[in-house]
């Protein structure tokens, strides 16, 4: 699967996506521009919220420089949550690049839940992106896509340690561990900070017993 930067991939239109990429520095820095802008205004209002008409206004353009990039509030709000997601993608690459052996793995796989939980509590946009993706169909491609990566790299991990199981088992293992550990990082910021840090706690404690027996 692709790892290139959300800025320079090729996209095609109507599909909740850029309409272009810009290569241009002018290009680049509206393009940074209108996603700034309408970060700032997911996190006063929401992204239900999102109007292209305040985008133009705070963002210092007309209608037609914004629709050069943008064809609707839909590409804007991808484009902004397949951003977070190569953030979070490096977190998991980094982490489970670590792991020589099934104790390291349980402690990866630790440290990507205390990682996923800070990084949507200090980032409200993406939490609220994150929420969206339950009534909205675009997103939940990009959260599956994700989710499907997150799966591949730890199954690339439990097939180095495990050679001899079957790799199908191998993979549904892997897909439910990160759906998962997605469930309880969703839950543990939908809480205050303090209920949240312990249901991350209570989640890594229950996580390494569960992926330990089911590979004996």
């Amino acid at each position: 699967m692709s790892q290139q930067p959300v800025a320079t991939r090729r996209r095609q239109q109507h599909t909740g996506q850029p309409r272009r990429i810009p290569s241009q520095q002018r290009g680049r820095e509206r393009f940074e521009k209108i996603l700034a802008v309408a970060s700032e205004l997911i996190e006063s209002r929401g992204s239900d919220g999102l109007k292209m008409s305040e985008i133009v206004e705070k963002a210092g353009l007309s209608f037609g420089a914004l629709y050069q990039y943008f064809p609707d509030k839909s590409s804007i709000i991808r484009t902004l949550a397949e951003r977070f997601n190569e953030e979070g993608r490096r977190c998991v690459e980094a982490e489970l690049a670590k792991v020589t052996d099934p104790a390291a793995l349980a402690g990866a796989l630790a440290t990507i839940a205390d990682e996923y939980y800070a990084f949507f509590r200090r980032e409200p946009v993406m939490r609220d992106i994150w929420h969206a993706t339950h009534t909205d169909k675009l997103l939940q491609q990009v959260d599956a896509e994700d989710m499907e990566f997150h799966a591949q790299a730890l199954l690339a991990v439990l097939a180095r340690l495990w050679p001899e199981r079957d790799r199908g088992e191998l993979l549904a293992i892997a897909r439910l561990t990160m759906q998962l550990l997605a469930a309880a990082v969703r839950y543990a910021v939908s809480l205050d900070a303090e209920a949240g840090d312990a249901a991350i706690a209570l989640f890594k404690k229950m996580q390494g017993p569960d992926i330990g027996r089911l590979l004996l």
